[in-house]
């Protein structure tokens, strides 16, 4: 049995009653429905994805309600999220119409200063099927029916998902709306299966049938089973998304000019569901003295009004107790302010503003703290402000509030993030992902695991694709993108060289 909690009680609400979970059976599923999505072909998987965001519009007070009473994040914010899952399903479908994602490549055989070359036809196919751990903060948007299922169906891979333990119940009816638009679009097979224990999740990652694996949770949890990934017999890709501190930096004549705004919107976005984003921002290097005076008091007014939050489960709410005492307990940082108590029952967090010198920057302070708190380190120089950025790890997003006489510490701030950051946000903040063509959602170890891909955004797909080349093989073998002349509308291609 797995128990269905509403955090905001700690009560449990329901049971899930599982049978015995068969890995190779549901190898041997996914192998038939990857024949079925690769026979299917681009325009079938497209039309799938279309059905399956529009069969969970048809289910959305169900599914909305199950998350609420599953997660506590509220109606609002979770009607936004499957808004965004039936979105992103959409662009997945238009990717797959355009064809570009394939890399679509042609050298036509002819002599070259290397002597004569044979007819080369290269594109991008499925890995196989994939394993999909979804997160706890967006039941939705990164579990089930999120963007790692979206992606490598797109590709023409199907899916085992984990159950997560914070939402079991939306993950079945998520998977059951999936099934329901795939039934629509003509499709026999479960391209999208199951699994619920831990147990039998890691030994998911073991199993031959699955050939790439995408993730999205902790550091301890992401790091165990990427190593079990590489330590196959036949090791493969394994993409997880860990988190990070994000750093924000704040020039001194931004500060001075607009620091009650900038603290303000800071605040929203560090307190924002809960802090439970992993693009939350951790710090933020702010001007010591009186320019940074403004942004701190707005800071401070906005977390002392603000009320406990609920957290998305026990262990969760835990976590961040735990974390926040291990800021609190490190010497010289300092409790800027706090939000409200929490009630008696369920799970809950409360807002904590640190404040922490330079000269601290060690341990847990250089560790996300999963939940709503920040810390504030003060700079006296442009000198001081990229020394202290330095000290912070690599992470998914990298943020700057700059005026035109900030122009010099953003130049160097910017220099120095690229090297460290997957997506930087000017006179901006974190907290929220687009889901479009340019979007990257990702970054250097340990905000991933592979700093060459995404989880967000149409080059997601690359992730379940792998490249084949095909040499003097006759026209009628090769795939349709490679044929001279298809039989359906041209993808993207380069031909001899030349972008056509």
């Amino acid at each position: 049995m797995i128990a269905s909690i509403d955090p905001r009680t700690g009560v449990t609400v329901e049971e899930l009653d599982v049978a015995a979970e068969d890995l190779d059976g549901l190898g041997g599923q996914a192998q038939g429905a990857r024949q079925e999505l690769a026979e299917a072909g681009r325009a079938g998987r497209a039309a799938m994805l279309r059905a399956m965001a529009a069969a969970l519009e048809d289910r959305r007070a169900d599914l909305v309600a199950t998350a609420d009473r599953e997660t506590g994040l509220g109606l609002p914010r979770l009607n936004g999220e499957l808004t965004r899952t039936a979105f992103q399903l959409g662009l997945f479908a238009d990717v797959l119409d355009d064809g570009g994602y394939l890399e679509a490549t042609i050298d036509h055989p002819g002599d070259t200063p290397m002597g004569p070359r044979p007819d080369l036809r290269r594109m991008l196919l499925p890995l196989g099927p994939v394993a999909v751990f979804g997160a706890s903060n967006f039941p939705f948007a990164f579990s089930v029916p999120g963007g790692d299922t979206a992606s490598a169906l797109a590709a023409g891979c199907p899916v085992v998902a984990k159950v997560h333990p914070a939402h079991p119940v939306t993950s079945v009816l998520s998977r059951d709306a999936l099934l329901a638009g795939a039934r629509t679009a003509g499709f026999t097979t479960d391209v999208v299966s199951l699994v619920y224990s831990n147990e039998t999740a890691t030994r998911l990652v073991q199993h031959p049938d699955i050939t790439a694996v995408g993730f999205t949770g902790s550091l301890r949890v992401g790091r165990m089973l990427a190593d079990l990934a590489a330590a196959r017999p036949v090791p493969i890709p394994f993409y997880g998304e860990l988190g990070a501190l994000n750093p924000l930096v704040v020039g001194r004549a931004a500060a001075r000019n607009r620091g009650a705004q900038i603290g303000d919107g800071l605040a929203g976005s560090f307190m924002l569901g809960v802090g439970q984003f992993c693009t939350k921002p951790g710090v933020a290097v702010i001007p010591s003295g009186v320019d940074g005076e403004s942004l701190v008091r707005a800071l401070v007014d906005r977390v002392t009004a603000a009320g406990a939050g609920t957290m998305l489960s026990e262990h969760t709410a835990d976590a961040f107790a735990a974390g926040a005492d291990r800021l609190r307990g490190v010497p010289g940082v300092e409790v800027l302010a706090r939000g409200g108590a929490a009630p008696a029952d369920g799970f809950w967090g409360s807002p904590l503003l640190l404040k922490a010198p330079a000269t601290a920057l060690d341990g847990p302070l250089l560790e996300e703290c999963f939940g709503p708190e920040l810390v504030l380190v003060g700079y006296d120089s442009d000198d001081d402000a990229v020394a202290t950025l330095g000290r912070f790890g690599p992470a998914l997003t990298a943020s700057i509030h700059a005026d035109d006489d900030d122009r010099p510490l953003a130049t160097r701030v910017l220099a120095q993030v690229q090297h460290t950051a997957g997506r930087i946000v000017w006179n901006g903040y974190p907290t929220g992902v687009a889901v479009a063509w340019a979007t990257h959602h990702g970054g250097p170890y340990p905000a991933t695991t592979n700093a060459l891909h995404t989880s967000v955004g149409a080059s997601a797909i690359r992730r379940w694709l792998r490249p084949v080349c095909f040499q003097d093989v006759p026209q009628d073998l090769l795939p349709d993108e490679l044929r001279d002349v298809p039989s359906q509308p041209r993808v993207p291609r380069r031909v001899d060289g030349v972008l056509a």
